[in-house]
């Protein structure tokens, strides 16, 4: 089984408008809510894939309420800790090609609430994946993530999707695969990283602190696959017209858990991700199941 863990969802609430007036009253020309939160997104791709997952994390509140209506919905399962007060809300507001995000303020996690996610996970067994990703709420100390997979006594391939303390504390627990950025990359190393060489030195510096399998994912560049066994993979990008990048990092994640639980290979997944962080990006939703099989044909595994 498959679940994912959002410490710190949101409630999405994108506003559309043809023009943006500061100071003054705008009319909307679309206005719709969705849940959000990395982990939430990649059980909502899963999903698309044919591929069940258990939604965990902590929700709270009205806000909460309609995440767990949506993911009921969709026949996503989900083991949320319930908490006081409500699950924040993020605005997103598109005027023409410029968007604006405002991002609420989350509620509060006791020790409690942690330690009752932690009850949640204990059932987990062997050959399980979890995958823990997105920022951490204020009030959980930044080594959460660490704390979680410790906490874990199965043999379980984690994926870890952070940035920040949280990820470089993470690294220590030994996951199976992490998913820095270029930029994230850079920030873990704490200098510029012009050249391919450079970024594979990163990644094998990640490596060094203890992840197993590192993917850097590099924009319109494509990406890159570092193996534990040493082996170096870059993936290219597919041709399309980019028009959304929200949640195509999430799809690459679950098109390659889609595939580790099918027990394929590290490369079949690998490539499978590719093509579904694509089939994001050149759609205006979460990628479907259809779209990913369209473009994977076009995807190329070289080895460096």
């Amino acid at each position: 089984m498959v679940y994912t863990v959002t410490l710190n969802p949101a409630l999405d609430y994108s506003i559309q408008m043809t023009e943006f007036n500061l100071g003054k009253l705008n009319l909307s020309d679309k206005a719709y809510f969705l849940g959000g939160g990395k982990g939430i997104n990649v059980s909502k791709v899963l999903k698309n894939l044919g591929v069940q997952s258990v939604a965990l994390g902590f929700l709270g509140g009205f806000t909460g309420e309609f995440i767990k209506e949506e993911l009921e919905s969709k026949n996503i399962k989900e083991e949320f800790v319930e908490v006081e007060g409500n699950t924040r809300v993020n605005l997103k507001l598109r005027n023409g090609e410029v968007e604006t995000e405002i991002a609420g303020i989350s509620p509060k996690i006791t020790k409690e609430n942690l330690d009752a996610l932690l009850g949640k996970l204990a059932k987990l067994v062997d050959g399980d994946i979890l995958v823990l990703s997105g920022s951490v709420p204020k009030g959980i100390e930044s080594n959460v993530y660490a704390e979680i997979m410790k906490s874990i006594k199965k043999d379980v391939k984690v994926i870890i999707d952070t940035r920040g303390e949280a990820f470089e504390a993470a690294l220590e627990a030994k996951p199976y695969l992490v998913k820095p950025n270029h930029h994230e990359l850079e920030e873990f190393c704490k200098k510029e990283l012009s050249s391919l060489e450079e970024i594979i030195e990163g990644a094998r510096i990640i490596q060094q602190k203890g992840a197993l399998n590192v993917i850097v994912s590099m924009g319109k560049d494509g990406s890159l696959l570092v193996t534990k066994d040493g082996g170096v993979y870059r993936g290219n990008v597919p041709k399309g017209i980019l028009r959304n990048s929200v949640g195509a990092g999430d799809s690459m994640v679950a098109g390659i858990v889609s595939k580790l639980a099918l027990e394929e290979d590290l490369l079949t997944a690998y490539k499978y991700g590719i093509s579904s962080g694509s089939a994001t990006a050149f759609s205006y939703d979460l990628c479907t199941e259809t779209e990913v099989l369209t473009l994977l044909n076009e995807i190329i595994i070289s080895k460096i």
